[in-house]
């Protein structure tokens, strides 16, 4: 992996994306270059993000209140797995937090849906962000058990974006451990999955 920058930018390209397709366009490749089972061209995309280290720094200054505001707001870079599934915070209130993620086509697994690893790591962030969201500067968190329930599977949706909105909410919040819960909904509002977690506080 290269070493990490203020922006750090992974060797693929982005085609223009046709409706529907999440930011991933076909690629014409040489007949027999990964094996004549391939069905359709190859897809590429290129992300890019800030330096972790740096941004998990300026978040211990902060309360997580402010913290994850400011992302909303986009003076706090979000994390890189932010830019590799395409989660965006779009409200953060104490213990409440909604993001986005419009998931493409690099998300599916070998049975032709998005993978429940996305959706499930979606749920992770934002109920343990709804965690967060209660924390003073200073104090740190992380999470100890995720239970997540599967109701309906996730795919794109030709010629348009199937944008799912994830819910997250404190259910307790504690000095040792917190308690939440969360939800996520497709772009027609049902629900596609569940989750709870429990997270552990550590105060400095």
């Amino acid at each position: 992996m290269p070493s990490q920058t203020p922006e750090t930018r992974v060797p693929v390209e982005l085609q223009p994306a046709e409706p529907g397709q999440g930011g991933v366009s076909p690629e014409t490749s040489p007949p027999g270059e990964i094996g004549e089972q391939r069905t359709a061209g190859r897809r590429r995309k290129t992300i890019s993000w800030d330096d972790p280290a740096a941004t998990a720094a300026l978040g211990m200054g902060m309360s997580g209140l402010d913290f994850l505001r400011g992302m909303v707001a986009g003076t706090v870079p979000p994390p890189p797995i932010s830019q590799v599934f395409d989660f965006r915070p779009v409200s953060v209130e104490v213990g409440d937090v909604v993001f986005t993620c419009e998931p493409d086509e690099s998300a599916y697994n070998p049975i032709g849906v998005v993978h429940g690893g996305l959706v499930c790591t979606l749920l992770d962030t934002v109920s343990a962000c709804a965690v967060h969201t209660t924390l003073a500067a200073g104090v740190a968190y992380t999470s100890l058990e995720l239970k997540v329930s599967y109701v309906r599977p996730v795919r794109l949706i030709p010629g348009r974006v199937n944008t799912l909105t994830a819910h997250g909410w404190i259910v307790r919040p504690g000095r040792r451990a917190a308690f939440a819960e969360g939800d996520v909904r497709d772009v027609d509002g049902r629900v596609v999955a569940t989750a709870s977690t429990t997270c552990l506080v550590m105060e400095p």
